[in-house]
């Protein structure tokens, strides 16, 4: 079974890409972000811990966490951030380490990791081979406005906070140009998976 992890910035079509993988290749996708929310719903390890953090005004009457609430109150507060994420992260490699033993089992061929935070988060140590999806900044800005409606000011924020193209491009065993039409980026993708079915 090869891991693949992808990452890349806010708007560089990573959704398309990991859709493409799984309908074509048959590939086993799994998302940090949604394992993220599977552990902090109630009775998965991270509720209790993060409860504790928070305090009972951020559980909804259903007995959810509001992440929502969450979201705004970490935000701007690096301390409390780093103390939410010292929490969630080491949960979620944990939960994606048993999918990978579970799939490996099964006779998988492809088990893809997408994470913003791939890179930072050492999934490096996981991974045979990470994929950085790149996409101009126009064309990024042009997405996120059509697909999220976010203005250029929101853009330039979260795009500030997030790492370089330079780092991406250091850090990543290969890199997808998604800039252009998709399929552009089909062939890429066809050409870097016969890569694969020939070593």
């Amino acid at each position: 079974m090869r891991i693949i992890g992808i990452t890349g910035g806010v708007g560089a079509g990573k959704s398309a890409v990991l859709n493409y993988l799984e309908e074509r290749y048959g590939a086993v996708v799994v998302q940090a972000d949604h394992v993220g929310h599977l552990v902090m719903e109630p009775g998965e390890s991270c509720y209790e811990p993060v409860l504790e953090l928070f305090g009972n005004e951020m559980k909804n009457p259903d007995g959810r966490l509001n992440r929502k609430a969450i979201g705004q109150t970490v935000f701007g507060d690096d301390t409390l951030l780093r103390k939410l994420n010292a929490i969630i992260h080491p949960a979620v490699k944990t939960y994606i380490r048993g999918r990978i033993a579970d799939e490996k089992e099964k006779g998988t061929a492809f088990f893809i990791i997408e994470a913003a935070l791939l890179i930072e988060d050492d999934y490096g140590a996981i991974c045979d081979e990470m994929w950085y999806i790149y996409t101009s900044e126009p064309a990024r800005r042009q997405r996120l406005k059509e697909s999220r409606g976010y203005t250029d000011e929101y853009i330039s924020r979260i795009m500030g906070e997030q790492s370089s193209d330079e780092m991406f491009r250091r850090a990543c065993d290969w890199v997808l140009d998604n800039s252009f039409s998709f399929e552009n980026t089909r062939k890429q993708i066809d050409k870097r998976m016969q890569q694969y079915e020939s070593m």
